[in-house]
């Protein structure tokens, strides 16, 4: 927790998940307490809770680091971050950054139609706007426009053709437009979207394609207009060196083009800077190896570095930090519905005339009592395994009654419960594969009120961890091993691994469930990509949310600036056409129809009309209330 929450979250001396959003104070808000206050204001659960005043301290560290490495290396230039929207295009959120940025010329990043509609008015004439992604005619037009009103937008040219098209639009225009190029390097990224970087990489012009615009661009005596030179190494970049080694390839190219005559303004290294998901540093998916201090020094001594060597001036610097400044901000709350458990209590009373494998397996449970070293625990447990496998066969072919089959599993949960003890007990290094084994098979299902592919797709798309754990009851110890499923009919709808110190990371330490107690867990770092990527699988959408300010003049040292509730089951069933009158009329005219056949009577009928209309304006996730319960003890 201390490496990943950075600071933000820590346990508070109640035992519950408390924040301090504040990097500048101690001020500390106890999340049980929002999620209360929320409830009390009419949130539902799951619910998404955004402590707006983290993004402003991510804004801030992030800025203030580069601001101490550009005064250590005593640079002479400054660095502007750009924050790009489609990390998380949500308006509040953008504004927060925006705010936050004021005063260090904090600029925008957009990379389609939509997004550079949604960002032309908010940066104005006073923020930066980067357009990267593919641009049609039409978005070329809506980038000169804004330079005609003076606007400090820069269209990064990602492909050839983007350049010919851009110039055609200006001379129809007759003006010289301002741009950034995109460059592909051949430093390769680290980390899962390594692939983002290097020749290889979706966007950027080659070299070949740099110094064709280059010509261009002096035929025209134009060459002052292009103001940025740019690169991306691919989202959440693992391995600091590998920054390093693209800063110096771009800086490289720079100084070449200084020297050439072209007055480039600003250097763009980039979006990539990590966070650290897991705090576990040999997981390059999940971790960094470096912090903000090291990233910020990592790119300015560089860049200085290669300027002196070079002599040319030291450029503006940029980075395109998203993931960096908006993942710890929004966390996610969920209940506990109910738990499955694959190691019920055992059965008490044998069949009369028990079958031979539910003696043998009685046995095997009896022999367990005397085991006196490893070899022979291996030695029962394997013993166990094969007792459980012919009894299931006989079952297959109507050998074993249904009764005796019960018996002999029910024993042999029993035996795998005691053979776990023992091998924990015994704190092998690594663990057995047996171990590991009977860890899977003995992990109860935490049924949550949530959908994995709408709150954390990425976990489900490309297997990226996210934090989780209980939010109150910390000053207990956990004693359950636990894995998270959601509410969706999908196998794969659950946590499949965690962020744990544990060896084995498919299952969560969790508290015994209480029935008739709210149990909730925080799913944390969903601040970046997941809200904006989730769909509407199963039909369940969007969940609710609170934006949650710390003041400490407020009870509890916070306040609730916004509810936003959760979609309900008709704005749901709009989105794919199922309409609220079209569904109320057909179901009126099936139950008219079982009342003039008989098979209901008209009260009954109506009863039954009245409660499915009833049930379109509930929201898409469960009522905790009507919840499934412990489904097995």
């Amino acid at each position: 927790m201390d490496v990943w929450s950075d600071g933000f979250f820590y346990v508070n001396e109640k035992g519950h998940v408390a924040v301090k959003p504040v990097s500048e104070g101690e001020l500390s808000v106890d999340v049980t307490d929002v999620i209360a206050e929320a409830l009390a204001e009419g949130s539902t659960l799951p619910l998404l809770i955004r402590f707006q005043d983290i993004i402003s301290s991510r804004v801030r560290r992030l800025n203030h680091k580069f601001r101490d490495a550009i005064a250590e290396a005593s640079y002479d230039g400054e660095y502007r971050s750009i924050y790009p929207i489609k990390v998380n295009q949500l308006h509040e959120v953008v504004a927060e950054v925006l705010e936050a940025g004021k005063e260090f010329n904090l600029g925008l990043e957009c990379g389609s139609r939509a997004e550079l509609i949604a960002a032309l008015p908010l940066v104005g004439d006073v923020h930066l706007l980067l357009c990267n992604g593919v641009k049609d005619r039409t978005m070329l037009n809506l980038m000169l426009n804004a330079q005609v009103l003076g606007q400090q937008v820069l269209p990064v040219i990602e492909k050839y053709s983007e350049f010919e098209q851009l110039m055609s639009l200006a001379d129809q225009r007759d003006m010289a437009p301002r741009m950034g190029v995109r460059v592909k390097l051949s430093t390769r990224g680290s980390g899962r979207w390594f692939e983002s970087g290097g020749s290889g990489s979706k966007f950027g012009l080659t070299v070949p394609e740099l110094m064709h615009m280059v010509h261009e661009l002096e035929r025209r005596g134009i060459a002052d207009k292009l103001e940025l030179l740019h690169f991306h190494l691919g989202s959440q970049i693992a391995d600091i060196q590998v920054l390093r080694a693209a800063v110096r390839e771009i800086t490289q190219m720079y100084a070449d083009l200084c020297l050439r005559g072209l007055q480039i303004r600003f250097l763009d290294v980039g979006g990539g800077l990590g966070v650290d998901y897991g705090g576990d540093g040999d997981n390059p998916e999940s971790s960094i190896n470096y912090g903000l201090r090291e990233y910020a020094n990592i790119v300015v001594f560089a860049v200085k570095e290669i300027c002196e060597e070079r002599g040319v001036q030291t450029p503006v610097l940029l980075s395109e930090s998203g993931r960096a400044l908006t993942a710890h901000h929004s966390m996610l709350v969920v209940p506990v519905l109910g738990v499955h458990r694959p190691d019920s209590p055992p059965m008490s009373q044998m069949p009369v005339d028990p079958h031979a494998v539910v003696k043998r397996m009685r046995q095997v449970s009896d022999a367990i009592k005397n085991i006196r070293n490893i070899g022979m625990l291996f030695e029962v447990f394997h013993d166990a395994q094969e007792i459980r496998e012919e009894s299931e066969q006989l079952a297959r072919l109507g050998y074993l009654p249904l009764d005796h089959l019960a018996q002999t599993d029910s024993l042999y949960w029993t035996i795998c419960r005691e053979v776990l003890r023992l091998l924990q007990i015994e704190d092998l290094n690594p663990p057995p594969n047996e171990q590991l084994e009977l860890e899977r098979q003995l992990t109860d299902l935490y049924l949550c009120d949530f959908s994995v592919f709408q709150s954390i797709p990425d976990h489900w798309a490309i297997k990226q961890v996210f934090p989780v754990m209980p939010l109150d009851r910390l000053d207990e110890e956990p004693t359950r091993r636990a894995q998270l499923v959601d509410l969706t009919c999908d196998s794969d709808g659950k946590i499949s691994e965690y962020v744990s110190s544990n060896a084995n990371r498919s299952w969560l330490p969790l508290h015994n469930f209480k029935q008739g107690e709210p149990y909730y867990l925080g799913i944390f770092l969903v601040g970046a990509y997941q809200e904006i990527l989730g769909d509407a699988h199963n039909l369940i959408g969007r969940v609710g949310e609170v934006h949650v300010y710390a003041s400490a003049d407020e009870p509890g040292n916070f306040w609730i600036e916004e509810v936003i509730k959760g979609i309900s089951i008709k704005e749901m069933l709009s989105q794919v056409q199922y309409f609220p009158n079209d569904l109320d009329r057909r179901m009126s005219e099936l139950i008219r129809q079982k009342i003039a056949s008989g098979a209901v009577k008209p009260a009954e009928g109506m009863r039954i009309l009245n409660n499915y209309v009833k049930r379109l304006d509930d929201f898409t996730y469960c009522d905790a209330d009507s919840s499934p319960g412990q489904v097995s003890p």
